[in-house]
């Protein structure tokens, strides 16, 4: 996290998702849109999506792969 309303999943471990990608939204919730890039690696997005679906943010899209944009909560 660089304290912005990105998170840079590039050279996390699979098992720090979970957490990472949670309090990152948690937190910074009021910084709308959030930008979580997770590169090209298919199961690091789709463990992104889960932590994403279980909070059961509203409106999140994928434009460009491996980024995923936030933009309701």
């Amino acid at each position: 996290m660089d304290g912005s309303n990105k998170l840079d999943l590039h050279g996390v471990r699979h098992y720090e998702v979970d957490t990472m990608v949670e309090n990152f939204i948690l937190m910074n919730q009021d910084k709308l849109p959030l930008t979580i890039i997770c590169g090209n690696s298919q199961p690091m997005i789709n463990l992104a999506r889960t932590v994403i679906d279980r909070i059961d943010c509203e409106e999140v899209c994928m434009d460009v792969y491996g980024v995923i944009s936030i933009r309701r909560i």
